[in-house]
């Protein structure tokens, strides 16, 4: 396929101005096809040639201002439209479309369930065109008409309100001006909830077999979207632009969630079938946040090319957070956001694929390099640089500049330019310069503070040495240890300090501290370390540190301290052990087990100490599990129980567990728990293929089908092992979600031998398979599929090999290449 590039894109929005597209699709024609009838008026502003995207299974015919054109003269993707004469224009296309089963354009899903079937799109980056004929950039914004035939018993979704005209017709109103991507259509016999708000109407909307869990949730959803609403409008002048708030749970969604206007679109695990913490419940009203935002930044006011994709998604991800921490029973989000997110953009931003913020528009010449900049950097970097100058601005200013762009640019398109602009109308200070310094930069700067005790008569002094480059506003913490219990720490003092010091180090009063931390609040996107003496402390008094995200800062600080080798993978276990049983924030604990599980034990140690490793992991479960036996923590009980049964060397307690039906004291087992545990089981070889087959029968829905899939290739049998392989690699017919569940189930570090010959297959394999599949697939095998386990030199051979001869899909060499540093980084660690 054609991909499009920005000269291109530039060049056709310079000779045409698109208005207006009737679309109708059908979707009662069968299994593998539909077909789409697309009607587009635009205006050639000179005379000139241009073209058209069109991804058909057939093309039946083209008209342009009532002439028929040459169908064979579509290659690839791109219908040719060469001599246009300066004026209106109408162009009509008639075609039959395949649906998808890798979460790319139109696609279709049938529930085991009960049997029934539900399409959906996803349009983003360029996907439009596998639905219809369109001009497939966002700055070619149109007003969208669609009309939809479906199936008896089915109702249809869209960006406007969708009216039943009766005999599986269906009318959906007109859009104001939208860019391609946004476009959207779900179309099933979906189960609805509706309400109003605010003289709208607001709908959810899911799978038949998901209705009982979803009408649970249904007061919480709504509660949480009314809330985000009626706080977007104090901050934001211009209204909600749409005229409807749907937000629909759909199966097999590669992203957590996509801001199509009037009809957003959720993975739907949103829809909990079992328990879950109140931080993943947390989770979903962050995204229902984050997805509302986008109605306004990304939806009224687009980015002209896709350089700018963080105009959408740091936007989107700040006030998603700050949103729900303003305006909901959600107060602490920032934690999470520190412990999960920020991390996230800290690893990107140190593997040689980093890129800024804001990267120069010559480093996204075309749409395949565009789709591979929506990482931990455009997210949870771009989100913490506007904290940040949300907080040096002052909020007043920054929601004044905000205001004004959105009403300069609305149902418009617009750049970084026009953005900084709008700010720099509210406000004195530089926004310009900070936008070079923040957003146009690269790197993780690291502050590491010296502190010196000049006795109690003259104080002590904080210098804080900077490894990079950017101006930092940080807050520190200092506390001392409690005169009666030393495991207790008094908080004395918080004071702020620019990076660099440009007056030299800081001098405070009194004797020196026994921790000091920088960045306490959480404020600056930067690395921060501890001196010895403060590390003495928080390995003592971690737990006992007031205050969730300085914590989080501290836990933050040791995680990275890991990664880069200068501390044991073994006093992170220990400093966890030590302290997690009495942490009484979720989102901390949840993340440092998840980082001790998946990178101290199964990567940064040797597999001789992943034994010892595991153990801690369960001793820690254990103490947690005690610890929540009066039934007042059932999120912290549930996160222990949950990492217990993944660490769980020996099968005949969690074996028991799954016979009774019960963790004793609690919970009893849901379907999650259950899979959970036979998974693990798995693992072990202490159960087959039958068992699997059982549990099945129990649950067949589509995440029992992926449960079963995982355990499955979870088997250590080389039959099991080969069988996936070919399920995964040698035939093209396990969707995303299964593709997935399989790759999860493959590689396990306690079955290194068994699958030590697939090792250099997975790089010859992943690359005739991403050609083949394309990218949402091709990033499933770089993520998912990838040999995490075998930490060593010769795959790292093998990966250098592959990435320096293979002609590789970009999704999948963008995954290849973080995948590699991270594993040197993870033999560096193991080095000492």
């Amino acid at each position: 396929m054609s991909v499009l590039t920005r000269d291109e894109a530039q060049t056709r929005a310079q000779l045409i101005d698109v208005h207006r597209y009737t679309v109708a699709l059908d979707l009662t024609t069968g299994d593998e096809t539909f077909e789409s009838r697309a009607a587009i008026e635009f205006t050639a502003l000179a005379a000139g040639d241009t073209f058209v995207e069109l991804k058909p299974a057939r093309l039946r015919s083209v008209t342009l201002d009532g002439q028929p054109l040459d169908t064979g003269a579509l290659t690839e993707n791109r219908l040719a439209l060469p001599g246009l004469a300066e004026g209106r224009h109408e162009l009509r296309v008639d075609a039959t479309m395949r649906y998808s089963r890798t979460g790319e354009g139109m696609h279709r899903f049938t529930d085991p369930a009960d049997g029934e079937t539900y399409v959906y799109t996803q349009l983003f980056l360029e996907d439009a065109q596998r639905v219809f004929a369109v001009f497939d950039q966002p700055d070619l914004k149109a007003v969208f008409e669609l009309d939809v035939t479906a199936p008896e018993g089915w109702t249809v979704l869209g960006n406007g309100i969708a009216t039943d005209e009766g005999d599986g017709r269906w009318s959906l109103a007109a859009t104001p001006p939208l860019s391609t991507y946004l476009v959207a259509v779900a179309a099933g016999p979906w189960h609805s909830v509706r309400t109003e708000h605010a003289g709208l109407p607001f709908g959810i909307h899911c799978r038949r077999s998901l209705a009982p869990h979803l009408d649970t949730d249904a007061d919480e959803i709504f509660a949480i979207t009314r809330a985000c609403y009626d706080r977007y409008h104090e901050k934001f002048e211009e209204p909600y632009p749409f005229d409807s708030y749907d937000q629909a749970f759909v199966p097999e969604f590669n992203a957590g969630a996509m801001e199509n206007p009037g009809l957003v679109t959720f993975r739907d695990e949103f829809v909990y079938r079992s328990a879950v913490t109140d931080t993943e419940r947390q989770t979903r009203a962050m995204v229902i946040a984050h997805e509302m935002a986008h109605m306004w930044f990304g939806d009224l006011v687009t980015l002209t090319w896709w350089d700018d994709i963080w105009l959408n998604e740091s936007f989107a991800e700040y006030m998603g957070y700050q949103t729900l921490t303003e305006a909901t029973r959600y107060t602490d989000t920032w934690v999470a956001f520190g412990i999960d997110r920020k991390s996230w953009g800290y690893d990107a931003d140190q593997r040689p694929s980093t890129h800024p913020v804001a990267p120069d528009t010559e480093a996204v010449p075309d749409t395949e390099s565009a789709m591979l900049n929506f990482d931990g950097i455009s997210y949870a970097k771009g989100a913490s640089a506007l904290r940040q100058l949300v907080a040096w601005l002052g909020e007043k200013d920054f929601l004044a500049g905000i205001n004004t762009h959105f009403a300069r640019h609305k149902f418009g398109n617009a750049t970084l330019a026009d953005f900084i602009d709008s700010l720099a109308a509210s406000t004195d200070r530089d926004v310009h310069r900070w936008a070079e310094q923040w957003l146009r930069t690269t790197g993780v700067d690291t502050l590491t503070p010296t502190v010196t005790g000049n006795g109690s008569e003259t104080g002590w002094t904080l210098d804080v040495a900077q490894d990079g480059s950017r101006p930092h506003r940080i807050a520190v913490s200092t506390y001392d240890r409690d005169l009666v219990d030393p495991a207790r720490l008094a908080p004395r003092d918080r004071f702020e300090t620019d990076i660099p010091q440009q007056d030299g180090p800081t001098v405070r009063p009194g004797r020196r501290p026994d921790l000091v931390v920088l960045n306490d609040g959480d404020l600056a996107y930067a690395k921060v370390r501890l001196d010895d003496r403060s590390w003495a402390t928080a390995l003592d008094s971690l737990s006992a540190i007031p205050g969730p995200l300085t914590r989080t800062v501290v836990w933050n600080a040791a995680r990275d301290m890991v990664r880069d080798g200068e501390l044991a993978p073994t006093a992170y276990l220990e400093a966890a052990r030590n302290h997690l049983p009495h942490e009484s924030d979720l989102a901390i604990v949840q993340g440092v087990l998840g980082f001790a599980a998946t990178q101290i034990a199964d990567r940064y140690l040797a597999p001789g100490d992943r034994p010892a490793a595991l153990a801690t992991l369960t001793t820690i479960c254990r103490a947690l599990i005690r610890r929540t036996e009066d039934g007042n923590a059932p999120g912290l009980r549930l996160t222990a129980v949950r990492h217990f049964i993944s660490a769980a060397t020996q099968p005949d307690g969690i074996q028991d567990w799954l016979n009774s039906d019960s963790v004793p004291g609690g919970p009893e087992l849901d379907p999650e728990l259950r899979w959970r545990i036979l998974y693990r089981l798995a693992v072990l070889g202490a159960v087959d293929d039958a068992a699997i087959g059982e549990e099945l029968d129990r649950d067949p829905s589509a995440t029992g089908r992926e449960g079963a899939a995982r355990c499955r290739a979870a088997l250590p049998d080389g039959d099991a092992k080969a069988a996936a392989w070919e399920r995964l690699f040698l035939t093209d017919d396990l969707s995303n979600y299964l593709f997935t569940a399989t790759a999860q189930g493959f590689w396990q570090p306690e079955q290194t031998d068994l699958v030590r010959t697939y090792v250099p297959r997975f790089y010859s394999d992943a690359v005739d398979l991403a050609s083949r599949r394309g990218p949402a697939i091709a990033e499933c095998a770089g993520r998912y599929a990838f040999p995490l386990h075998a930490v060593d030199e010769e795959s790292l051979r093998l990966g250098e090999e592959c990435l320096a001869g293979a002609d590789l899909v970009p999704a999948l060499r963008r995954k290849l290449v973080d995948q590699l540093d991270d594993l040197r980084r993870a033999l560096r660690v193991r080095a000492g």
